[in-house]
């Protein structure tokens, strides 16, 4: 096993750093929380949880200038590639090995237009991602509700830490995202998709008291820019 580097960029925006760079739904520019520009990321592979604007976010500009890989449901992709940057597109339930790193895509409850496109393009559905990274697991739930089936995540991939929207309104609230750790049983949550902008305010010291009120999951409250080694 090798040490991952973990650092929040902001918003749904992470960076995992092992012998591969994976960077995840990349909303840098228009993002008031981004600690970085896009040209500071050089990332061997991006990872695209669904279409909208602040999860597609410079994709296809990163892509552009690193010829990295790319990856995300086949509709997103074909709009990737629609601009003259490859992706590759895969579906639910299906796993891909990327450059040594594993992901597996998952279902996640939202919506998925593409919004650059000017809804021209057909967005498939949104998705989260198992990641397999340097002998870790992680799952990075984008943008959903609570469901049921995150107990089946929990019980087929173990992932060791999970990535959790808590700001509501277009994503699960604390309340529902109290009981997605308890049905997935991780090692570690780290909260997600809040305090961007005001209408998806929430207090994470909140989700941390009720996330451990319940279950033995320790709660990291990450800062944007803020790294952590696993």
């Amino acid at each position: 096993m090798a040490d991952v580097k973990i650092t929040w960029l902001g918003h749904a925006a992470f960076l995992l750093e092992a012998e591969k760079k994976l960077l995840i739904d990349p909303f840098i520019s228009g993002n008031p929380k981004a600690p970085c520009t896009p040209v500071a990321l050089d990332p061997d592979i991006i990872a695209v949880t669904h279409g909208h604007r602040d999860h597609l976010g410079d994709t296809i500009e990163i892509g552009a200038r690193t010829g990295c890989r790319i990856i995300s449901i086949h509709e997103v992709a074909n709009y990737i590639k629609s601009k003259g940057v490859f992706a590759e597109g895969m579906n639910k339930g299906g796993t891909m090995e990327v450059e040594g790193v594993a992901l597996t895509m998952t279902q996640a409850l939202h919506s998925s237009s593409i919004d650059a496109s000017g809804f021209s393009f057909d967005g498939g559905s949104p998705a989260g991602f198992l990641i397999g990274i340097g002998g870790h697991s992680f799952y990075h739930a984008g943008d959903t509700g609570v469901f049921g089936d995150m107990q089946l995540i929990g019980e087929l991939y173990k992932p060791e830490i999970a990535l959790l929207p808590i700001g509501d309104r277009f994503t699960m609230g604390i309340k529902e995202a109290v009981k997605a750790v308890e049905l997935i049983q991780p090692k570690i949550v780290v909260p997600m998709h809040y305090n961007t902008f005001d209408v998806i305010k929430q207090d994470p010291e909140e989700f941390r008291k009720a996330v451990e009120a319940k279950v033995d999951t320790k709660v990291i409250i990450m800062e944007p820019g803020e790294s952590i080694k696993f």
